[in-house]
């Protein structure tokens, strides 16, 4: 990576792209989803949104100030407005007001500068944000909403009520999402009988699905990804590793077991896989700096959620996996180590990133 390509903490970068042209491209693909879960979910997701960037734009600022450093100069990379925004795709669409100005709090101040800042972090702050919410305020982080058109539900005046109480329209409160209602059950058959099931996969890909707001249209995300490792912001490595492993998995334990084991499609559809796979699990900071470390890491991703979701008790996984592989990232880099440049093996010249 050349002096003038420093990625920031969210996503793998090649040596053409800036800090900021980086933070700019991933922002940009993350806007289609985020567009549509505040479409399904109303004015209460666009607040989240709001409250949550602006959080997180204020504790970098404040972090910056008591640095020495100037806070103009550092918020211009967007990286602090990535994080505000994906620690409000993490969290329900109707959360409370509080729940996103700490979330940001925690990602901004406790994952991100008391490390040194920018680059510096060993975990990658939305998803610690997330996890430490989830296990400090679980009745606010499990409580959805049935996707709905903006235009049907709440009006501006009534969701800023909503936000500030965190007292949802009992009308429009779901009692779990699929993954959930799949850990509450004994069976498949019991918590999503026959055809149900199936088709509860196809409106996770399409984005009518409760949930968090990155948990909402599996096929924006996926092509969102897509878009990002044709523009080079991330390479294919840990996505293809996290999604193959997963889908394996799932498809041998559901081929064994239908009654007890989720689909493969349904896995891949459900809760915030496709927005871990592209948008998190390529964290370049956090993650392993060799294509062989990168198919570790993923493959380990993809095992940790395909446990979680299978045995643990959360139904969804990938927020602990993310962390979890985060903590074993100096371990990946320490046993495989990037060739030195200018060494040959076999007669021939390595390239960049291979191993030795």
């Amino acid at each position: 990576m050349n002096n003038t390509a420093i990625s920031g903490p969210h996503i793998a970068a090649s040596n053409s792209n800036s800090t900021n042209q980086i933070m700019r491209k991933v922002i940009l693909a993350l806007l289609p989803a985020t567009g549509f879960g505040i479409v399904i979910f109303g004015w209460p997701a666009l607040y989240l949104c709001l409250i949550s960037v602006g959080s997180a734009l204020a504790f970098e600022a404040v972090c910056l100030q008591c640095r020495g450093l100037k806070p103009g100069h550092y918020l211009a990379d967007g990286s602090a407005l990535l994080t505000g925004l994906l620690v409000a795709l993490s969290l329900p669409a109707w959360a409370p007001w509080w729940i996103a100005i700490l979330g940001s709090a925690i990602a901004i101040v406790l994952g991100k500068q008391v490390y040194g800042g920018l680059g510096q972090n060993p975990f990658n702050p939305a998803m610690l944000a997330r996890v430490a919410l989830l296990i400090s305020f679980p009745v606010e982080m499990t409580t959805w909403v049935n996707p709905g058109l903006i235009l049907l539900g709440p009006g501006p005046i009534d969701s800023l009520a909503i936000i500030i109480s965190g007292v949802a329209n009992p009308d429009a409160v779901s009692g779990a999402t699929t993954l959930g209602s799949v850990k509450t059950g004994f069976s498949l058959n019991q918590t999503l009988p026959g055809i149900l099931y199936d088709y509860s996969g196809w409106l996770a890909l399409l984005g009518w699905e409760r949930g968090s707001l990155g948990e909402t249209s599996s096929l924006l995300l996926l092509a969102s990804g897509l878009w990002l490792w044709r523009q080079g912001v991330i390479q294919w490595y840990t996505p293809a590793a996290l999604l193959g492993t997963l889908s394996v998995l799932a498809l041998l334990s559901h081929w064994i077991d239908p009654q007890h084991f989720l689909s493969v499609w349904v896995h891949l559809n459900s809760g915030a896989l496709m927005l871990v796979a592209f948008f998190i699990a390529t964290d370049y900071v956090t993650s392993p700096n060799t294509r062989l470390g990168q198919l570790i890491f993923g493959a380990g991703c993809g095992l940790l959620i395909f446990v979680i979701r299978s045995w643990g008790g959360y139904p969804e996984g990938t927020g602990f996996a993310i962390l979890l592989m985060n903590a074993l990232t100096p371990v990946i880099d320490h046993y495989i180590k990037p060739r030195i440049y200018g060494r040959y093996r076999n007669g021939k010249p390595l390239d960049l990133g291979q191993t030795e």
